[in-house]
C-alpha cells in the first residue's frame, strides 16, 4: 500500500485499500499488533490483546474477499473495544479486581455486530473502574497515559480507547459515554468521539453503570470514520428494551456531505466562560468563526438548567450505580473474598469482604452516595428532585433547538491534566464533565472533534449537540468543520509519541498555532 505506514491511515483509507487489493486485513492487523507491542508498554491503553483471535478474523475476511463475497465498508479494518463490553473468548474486567479474569459466555450486541461486519478485534482497552472517572486513573490495573504527553491523563472513563486511537494502536475503537466518557477523552487526546442518541446503539451486553445514561459509540481519528463505525454498531436491537425501533439516521451520507451553508449554530451561554482554560476558549471561538465564514448562522442560546446539570448527574448516576452494582455479591460470579478471623462467615460477611477487596475507592464513593440518595427519607429530597431538574434540562434542549439546528460548546474546560493532579479532589475531577453531562441527562447525541492546540501544546475539543435521533446533523456539521480546520492546519494533529512531526507542532511544549 503506497504512502505512510499502515497504522497512519484512516479507517476509510484502509477500507479503500483493502477493497482495491493494495493490502490485506492480515497485514493491516499485524501492523497494529506490532505497534501495540512497541508502544503500549508506555501507554497502557490495552488491558488484554488478542493477537491470535484478531489475526484469525483478519485472515477469514481476506479469504471471503478473495472468494468474491460481499463485504461491509469496514470489513478487515481492526478495532479496539472498551473493556466494559462482553466478549466471548476475551476477559471483561470493567477495570475492576472484582471481575478479574472473568470471560463472558456471550457477546454484547455491539461486539456481535463488529464481528459480523468483519472487523478484527485487537483487544480490550483500559478504563476507570466500571467507567467511574474522568482520567482512567481509577482502573484497578493501572492508568493509561496520553500520547501527547505521557505525564498526563488521556481523560476518562474511556481513556484507553482514546489513547489507542490517538497513538495509532488501532484505527478505530468503541467507547461508552455515561457523562462524557467518549467525548472528554476525545478532547484530551485529539480524537473524534461520538455519543449517539440514547437508544440508537444497543446496550445489551454492556456492563451497566447508570442504565438511563450509558451509551456506546465510536472513537476515531476522523468524522467519516466515526460515521462508518456508527453505521456498523447502530440500529434497533430487540434484546435491549431501550433500543429505538426506527431506521437509524443516515450518518455516513451526512459525514460525506459536510455543508453548513445556512445551518443555525447555537453557542450555549452556560457551557463556557469562567473556569474554562484560555486556550480552550480561544480555539473554540476560532472554530465558530470558521463555521460563520463557511455560511453558518451563529446565535447565542441560553439553557439555564445546565447550571444544575452536574449536581443532578451526581445524584442520578450514583443512584443507578448503587442499584446496578448490587449484583456483585460474591455469590454468582467474579471475586469471592472471606473476612479475616471468621471461621464460618455469613453470606453478608462474605459479600462485605468481597466488595471491600474488589471495589476501588471511587466505586465505593459512588455506591455510598447513591445508596444514601435512595434511602428512606431522602429519596424525594435528592433523587426525586434530581429527576425533576433532569426534565428541565430536556426542556431547555427542546427550546434551544427551536432556535438552532445544532448546539456547540468546548468539550472539556481544560486540556489534559497531569497524572495525580485531581485524584485527591473528586469534585475537581467531576468538573471535567461539566459540558458533556447535559447531553446524557436528555439523551441527545453529542460529538467531539479536535479544534486545535491550546497554549500548552495539547489538544482542545469542540463539541456539537443535536436533537434526539438527529445524529446526522452532528456528522454533517462536524465534517464541514473538520475540513475547514484541516485546511487551516495543513494536516491532522499528530501526537509527538507517534514519531511524526505535524506542521502545527515543534518540539514538545512549543506549539505553533496558526492565526
Amino acid at each position: 500500500m503506497p504512502g505512510p505506514e499502515l497504522t497512519d491511515h484512516s479507517a476509510a483509507e484502509l477500507s479503500q485499500a483493502l477493497a482495491a487489493g493494495e493490502t490485506t486485513s492480515a497485514e493491516v492487523t499485524r501492523a497494529h499488533l506490532d505497534r501495540i507491542a512497541s508502544l503500549d508498554g508506555e501507554l497502557h491503553a490495552f488491558l488484554h490483546v488478542d493477537a491470535p483471535g484478531a489475526l484469525a478474523a483478519a485472515e477469514d475476511v481476506d479469504r471471503r474477499r478473495a472468494a468474491g463475497e460481499p463485504l461491509g465498508a469496514l470489513a478487515g479494518v481492526p478495532v479496539a473495544v472498551k473493556d466494559l463490553l462482553c466478549t466471548v473468548g476475551q476477559p471483561t474486567t470493567c477495570g475492576s479486581r472484582i471481575l478479574e479474569g472473568w470471560v463472558p459466555p456471550y457477546d454484547a450486541t455491539v461486539v456481535a455486530r463488529l464481528r459480523a461486519a468483519g472487523l478484527p478485534i485487537l483487544g480490550k482497552t483500559n478504563l476507570d473502574e466500571f467507567a467511574m472517572g474522568s482520567s482512567t486513573e481509577h482502573s484497578a490495573y493501572g492508568p493509561s497515559r496520553n500520547p501527547w504527553d505521557t505525564a498526563r491523563t488521556p481523560g476518562g472513563s474511556g481513556g484507553g480507547s482514546a489513547a489507542a486511537v490517538a497513538a495509532r494502536l488501532a484505527p478505530v475503537a468503541i467507547g461508552t459515554d455515561t457523562g462524557g466518557s467518549i467525548r472528554q477523552p476525545g478532547a484530551l487526546t485529539g480524537t473524534v468521539g461520538v455519543k449517539p442518541t440514547y437508544g440508537g446503539v444497543s446496550r445489551y451486553g454492556i456492563v451497566a453503570m447508570a442504565s438511563s445514561l450509558d451509551q456506546a459509540g465510536p472513537v476515531t481519528r476522523t468524522v467519516l470514520d466515526a460515521a462508518l463505525l456508527h453505521e456498523v454498531i447502530g440500529g434497533h436491537d430487540p434484546m435491549d428494551s431501550t433500543s429505538i425501533d426506527a431506521p437509524p439516521p443516515p450518518v455516513v451520507e451526512a459525514a460525506r456531505r459536510g455543508d453548513v451553508t445556512g445551518l443555525r449554530i447555537g453557542v450555549v451561554k452556560e457551557l463556557g466562560g469562567e473556569g474554562f482554560q484560555a486556550g480552550v476558549r480561544a480555539r473554540f471561538e476560532e472554530a465558530v468563526g470558521l463555521l460563520t465564514e463557511a455560511g453558518a448562522q451563529v446565535v447565542e442560546v441560553s439553557c439555564p438548567s445546565f447550571a444544575q446539570a452536574l449536581a443532578t448527574y451526581y445524584l442520578v448516576m450514583p443512584s443507578e450505580v448503587s442499584s446496578n452494582l448490587a449484583r456483585f455479591d460474591a455469590m454468582r460470579y467474579g471475586l469471592r473474598a472471606f473476612p479475616d478471623g471468621v471461621e464460618l462467615p455469613s453470606a453478608e460477611q462474605v459479600m462485605a469482604a468481597t466488595r471491600d477487596a474488589g471495589f476501588g475507592d471511587e466505586v465505593k464513593r459512588r455506591i455510598i452516595l447513591g445508596t444514601y440518595a435512595l434511602s428512606s427519607g431522602y429519596y424525594d429530597a435528592y433523587y426525586g428532585s434530581a429527576q425533576q431538574v433532569r426534565s428541565l434540562v430536556a426542556r431547555d434542549f427542546d427550546r434551544a433547538f427551536e432556535q438552532a439546528d445544532v448546539l456547540v460548546s468546548p468539550t472539556a474546560p481544560t486540556t489534559a491534566f497531569r497524572m495525580g493532579e485531581k485524584l485527591d479532589d473528586p469534585l475537581a475531577m467531576y468538573l471535567q464533565d461539566v459540558a458533556t453531562i447535559p447531553a446524557n441527562l436528555a439523551g441527545v447525541p453529542g460529538l467531539s472533534l479536535p479544534a486545535g492546540l491550546a497554549e500548552d501544546g495539547l489538544p482542545v475539543g469542540f463539541q456539537l449537540l443535536a436533537p434526539l435521533q438527529a445524529d446526522d446533523r452532528l456528522y454533517n456539521a462536524a465534517a464541514a468543520l473538520e475540513r475547514l480546520l484541516l485546511d487551516r492546519w495543513g494536516g491532522p494533529l499528530t501526537p509527538p509519541l507517534v514519531g511524526q512531526v505535524d506542521s502545527l507542532v515543534g518540539p514538545v511544549g512549543t506549539p505553533e498555532v496558526r492565526a
